[in-house]
């Protein structure tokens, strides 16, 4: 038998932006535990806004296990938050309630800026580096600095050693900005691994002192890029059908929809959602090939493949909910009816 340290992972209370909590525990299995080998498990949920101290237990439910290599023989164990009776979901158990459909891939971008006494990385002590630019994809000291390229790289390693599909990075636009890529298919496997992979990101700049900050505007009315999380999304129609009379009715819905896209797009995203900065107007609702000034960019391989493929929803912000983005986008492709098959 060996012992394992399980780290139980979950979203706490806090609004409009949750937080990621973490406690471990050790528990002997003969190999590495499976999901149905996991028990649940209490915690105080009076300290994560979860309950009131007259009642404050609250119960952890295993959802996804996944290894995890930077603790010896340790255990990602992602939960959802559950009330006493083990069985009826929290409130703050977004997870539980979202639209799902195993055919629908989602592809999130997340941007951050890495963060360090009260600034972002590489930031003078005072005032401004030199305008962005060069930062984007930038490569040497002077654009990346001397400890962010480090952070995500491990970062990288330790996604990929835990099983989480992460499928890129790059440095961002502004000075000590960074993006990491998140692949899944179904809305609850893509957001599962979003959030491990935040998770992750956080206790890795632990032991380099620095703060991960997903504020999608973190500098406020300046002249830099703000913080967004793409969401790339398609449903086996889209892929396998299409069509431009489709995509434009999937369009027509989308504008329709727009308060309740952006109502679970992240908070703050007035202070993004400009116009500017390679944004559409967040009172306002856009699409173009190859347009990353529009709400929803259209590839070029869409179009070319007869309108058949994936889109990119450029709205979502680097604080949102991807389990809450994702099913906002199948409930808006819902509504969109499918041509019947031919009948031979």
């Amino acid at each position: 038998m060996t012992k394992f340290k399980l780290e139980y992972i979950w979203l706490d209370g806090y609004t409009p932006v949750p937080n990621l909590r973490g406690k471990t525990q050790i528990k002997e299995f003969e190999n590495f535990p499976q999901l149905e080998e996991l028990p649940l498990w209490g915690f105080d949920g009076s300290s994560t806004k979860q309950a009131d101290g007259s009642s404050s237990d609250c119960v952890l439910k295993p959802i996804r296990v996944f290894p995890d290599s930077q603790r010896a023989n340790g255990v990602l164990v992602l939960c959802e938050v559950m009330m006493p009776d083990g069985v009826t979901p929290h409130p703050s158990n977004k997870r539980a309630t979202i639209l799902d459909d195993d055919s629908a891939w989602f592809g999130f971008e997340q941007e951050y800026f890495f963060y360090q006494n009260g600034r972002p990385l590489g930031f003078p002590d005072s005032g401004y580096p030199e305008p962005q630019g060069k930062y984007y994809t930038g490569v040497g000291y002077g654009a990346v600095g001397d400890i962010a390229r480090q952070m995500v790289e491990e970062h990288l390693d330790a996604c990929l050693e835990s099983g989480i599909n992460h499928e890129g990075i790059n440095a961002e636009v502004a000075k000590g900005q960074w993006e990491f890529q998140i692949f899944g298919k179904g809305s609850k496997r893509a957001a599962d691994e979003m959030w491990m992979a935040r998770y992750l990101l956080q206790r890795l700049a632990e032991k380099y002192g620095v703060d991960i900050e997903y504020h999608c505007k973190p500098l406020g009315e300046t002249d830099w890029n703000g913080s967004g999380m793409h969401a790339n999304f398609s449903t086996a129609y889209m892929r396998d059908v299409g069509g431009k009379e489709y995509f434009e009715q999937l369009m027509s819905a989308f504008e329709a929809n727009t308060e309740d896209h952006i109502t679970v797009y992240g908070p703050d995203n007035h202070m993004r959602l400009t116009g500017l900065h390679e944004t559409q107007s967040i009172d306002k609702f856009s699409y173009g090939i190859a347009d990353r000034g529009a709400s929803v960019r259209v590839p070029h391989s869409f179009v070319n493949n007869g309108y058949k493929g994936y889109l990119e929803d450029r709205r979502p912000n680097s604080q949102g909910d991807p389990y809450q983005i994702a099913s906002q986008i199948l409930k808006t492709i819902a509504t969109v009816p499918l041509k019947k098959a031919a009948v031979a």
